[in-house]
């Protein structure tokens, strides 16, 4: 079963609020602060749900001493996001399934572009250790602009036993590592039920985690920076994923 962690979270600006709001039922929103005659004061959406949303009106002075956010657009919210502390080992009938499996990452900037970039491409989750890798805070959802409402982020105590446990439900593993003995990438049949893993923005992928992939792919360089960065690489693997898909439809 799985267990959810519950954490007040702080989102700004009208589309993630607006976001926020047409997803309400998945999410509990604490309250909503609003810059008066701002245009974020005039929407309908929010005026309609002010009776079961707890939408809190300020002035200038007021909201600016609260909020120094840039490009808040006179809109904040503060709510509860439940990930996914654990991971239901349930077989997954549709064969294009796919995680992305993230082993630790430090720099939000990056965990937040990932989040954006696996919604745009149809990842059906995402899973990280629960060790030695930041999780989710308010900076990584404002970055992945409103995209984490839309996708399942799981946190596991144990990567290498839960490839295993995906392996043994027919998922194939693919680890993406910056290795000239990996196959290129584009030689990587993606378009199966798979979890791609990454590895972490200075070390790469650890040894354990690396053994129990099936495949190994890189992305090879033409330049003199040996690698490239970790959301630019997630951002090129998943959209070759969809490339392939689309050529089997």
């Amino acid at each position: 079963m799985n267990h959810k962690k519950n954490k007040e979270h702080c989102i700004y600006g009208i589309n993630n609020v607006l976001s926020l709001i047409s997803l309400q039922k998945k999410y509990t929103i604490s309250s909503i602060y609003i810059l008066n005659n701002s245009k974020a004061s005039l929407l309908n959406e929010i005026k309609s749900n002010q009776d079961i949303i707890n939408i809190i009106f300020l002035d200038k002075n007021t909201f600016r001493k609260k909020f120094n956010f840039k490009h808040n657009q006179g809109i904040v919210a503060f709510f509860k996001f439940n990930f996914l502390y654990s991971f239901n080992f349930e077989d997954k009938e549709d064969q294009n399934f796919c995680y992305l499996i993230i082993d630790r990452i430090h720099d939000p900037q990056n965990l937040g572009q990932i989040i954006r970039t696996c919604e745009c491409a149809g990842v059906d989750g995402i899973i990280l250790p629960e060790h030695e890798s930041i999780h989710i805070t308010d900076r990584v959802l404002q970055i992945s602009q409103g995209a984490f409402l839309n996708i399942d982020i799981f946190v596991v105590p144990n990567l290498t036993r839960l490839i295993l446990d995906l392996k043994k439900i027919g998922f194939w593993i693919i680890g993406i590592e910056n290795s000239v003995k990996a196959d290129k990438w584009y030689n990587i049949d993606y378009s199966k039920k798979i979890g791609i893993v990454f590895g972490s923005e200075g070390s790469g992928i650890r040894r354990l985690v690396k053994d129990s992939c099936d495949f190994l792919a890189t992305i090879p360089m033409k330049g003199k920076v040996n690698s490239l960065n970790i959301s630019a690489a997630v951002s090129a693997i998943l959209f070759e994923r969809n490339r392939q898909i689309n050529l089997e439809n």
